[in-house]
């Protein structure tokens, strides 16, 4: 079953090329079922990128999904064309009175400041409340997953001694997890990051568990029981080149970075790497969809229940 984006998006045209079936919204409209209402909190500097990236991967289901964008009030991308922020994302103030079966926060590069320095962290803080009445499954990505860690359960970020970037083998460590229900025993998974959270310290959180982990990664999925929060420390939605161009952009501005670990082939640079976690990825999210979100919302999603959970005072 397709993706529901307006036809104009530029990820249109690429996974129409990739044979990801894309509907229109005319043809969406004369279905008799109801799609799945996805909201994306895109905090990356490469908007379409990103957009196309969770779009591949939403798509590349059963379940007819609608797409909706979302940005930070006031802020103006530096990697995006000013035309398709007003064509094609909405601010939290038009969203916040409607509901979605399921929601992507995604990372951003801001990681190095501690939460509270970041300029729109009220308004994420906000959204992220929000999101406890207002969507059935969050989807929490890299940054994201410590933002979200951090806001719900007190969970702190600490930062690596040295950039983690590269592919790293993972296992599925709590076992029945219907997040990985299908996994290989070990899968990849690309990362780049430089901070991290404490396994230790999301034990000792009665509401969370650890779903996969990797022994050089770190931990790499908690979720809450029953899904209505997922935290993903890695990026499954990452393109084959996305790890070289954030390489080569940071060899060209003298920063001396290391060579992504297991991804070029022998450790080469100047061989293309070759995408050893794409099955991986559509697993997850597939799964997500399915299980979390397709098979628990309510069919009038207006009803969705608050999420109430255990967490920490703030």
């Amino acid at each position: 079953m397709p993706i529901k984006i307006p036809g104009d998006l530029p990820a249109a045209h690429v996974l129409e090329e990739e044979n990801i079936f894309v509907m229109t919204e005319l043809r969406a409209t004369t279905q008799h079922i109801r799609p799945l209402h996805i909201l994306i909190l895109n905090l990356m500097p490469t908007k379409i990128v990103t957009e196309t990236q969770l779009a591949r991967l939403l798509g590349n289901t059963p379940l007819q999904i609608e797409m909706e964008l979302l940005k930070i009030k006031g802020r103006t991308p530096k990697n995006t064309p000013e035309e398709h922020m007003l064509s094609f994302y909405k601010t939290f103030d038009e969203i916040k009175r409607q509901y979605f079966d399921g929601m992507v926060i995604t990372g951003a590069p801001v990681e190095m400041m501690e939460f509270e320095d970041v300029e729109y962290w009220d308004e994420l803080c906000e959204i992220m409340e929000w999101s406890l009445s207002h969507v059935h499954s969050t989807f929490h990505i890299c940054w994201g997953a410590q933002a979200g860690l951090y806001y719900h359960y007190g969970i702190r970020k600490y930062p690596l001694p040295e950039k983690l970037s590269g592919v790293f083998r993972h296992k599925v460590t709590h076992k029945g997890s219907i997040l990985f229900r299908g996994s290989d025993d070990v899968f990849t998974v690309p990362h780049s990051r430089n901070t991290t959270v404490r396994k230790e310290d999301i034990e000792a959180e009665p509401a969370l568990k650890i779903l996969a982990e990797s022994d050089e990664a770190g931990v790499y999925a908690v979720s809450t029981d029953g899904g209505r929060q997922i935290f993903i420390m890695g990026h499954s939605e990452y393109d084959a080149d996305t790890l070289a161009l954030e390489y080569k952009r940071d060899k060209a501005a003298g920063l001396d970075p290391k060579v992504p670990a297991h991804y070029f082939p022998d450790d080469d640079d100047t061989k293309p790497p070759l995408c050893t976690w794409r099955s991986c990825a559509n697993l997850l999210y597939c799964n997500w969809l399915n299980y979390f979100v397709y098979q628990n919302t309510p069919y009038i999603v207006e009803s969705i229940s608050r999420f109430e959970d255990h967490r920490k005072n703030r």
